[in-house]
């Protein structure tokens, strides 16, 4: 993709969801989650890039960014389910997000909120919460270099391992919204083990037209 078309995609996310973290504050709304709930569902799913699939462990002490945090809804989930994290990013580029998630969360320790993406620095574990989804009325094709690209950077930030969501296209056809981008996972799979690691789950089994990816580094 060109870099006026990677700028135009940024731009229309970038207006976006300034309006809605301007209309409805540091909630699930901000950030098109129909509801807490299903925000914290998403959540669920991909933290368990933190267990170690052979013996059920949970990391302990580990390093995290939040690509696309939002107001940063993932760090209070953290905290009260007792992972115990050494140091917490919040990145998003949406400047009134990044204000809302100081205002909000800055009594939490061992975390730090930026919109200084090229100076982010490899962590231990990348999310990406809710990343791909929204579309709005980018082309189809530009939308879908975005996409690999966005994993390309993800991929390159995280020392042991990713996880990201997506809508599915395996929801109901009539239920399928234009401004929404629903991939096969199939081929977001395939692209993860064939471009990062032989590490790689697909989660598409908790109920909702939705799935997640993690992605382990290898040893």
């Amino acid at each position: 993709m060109a870099s006026q078309g990677r700028d135009n995609v940024l731009n229309s996310l970038e207006r976006h969801f300034t309006n809605r973290v301007e209309e409805y504050g540091a909630s699930h709304g901000a950030v098109d989650w129909g509801s807490t709930f299903r925000q914290q569902l998403a959540f669920r799913q991909m933290l368990r890039i933190l267990e170690n699939p052979a013996t059920a462990e949970i990391a302990q002490g580990f390093s995290l960014l939040d690509y696309g945090c939002g107001y940063g809804a993932l760090l209070p989930y953290l905290k009260q389910r007792g992972f115990n994290f050494g140091a917490y990013t919040g990145y998003d580029m949406v400047v009134a997000m990044i204000d809302s998630a100081r205002n909000t969360f800055s009594e939490i320790a061992d975390s730090t909120f930026t919109t200084d993406e090229p100076n982010l620095t490899p962590v231990d574990y990348v999310i990406g919460s809710g990343l791909i989804s929204l579309r709005l009325d980018n082309e189809a094709a530009a939308w879908g270099e975005h996409v690999l690209r966005m994993l390309d950077r993800l991929w390159s930030l995280s020392a042991k391992g990713l996880a990201f969501n997506s809508l599915t296209s395996y929801s109901d056809t009539d239920k399928m919204r234009a401004d929404l981008y629903y991939p096969d996972p199939r081929m977001l799979f395939d692209y993860c083990k064939t471009h990062f690691s032989k590490q790689v789950a697909l989660l598409h089994d908790y109920g909702v037209y939705e799935f997640t990816i993690l992605v382990r580094r290898e040893p």
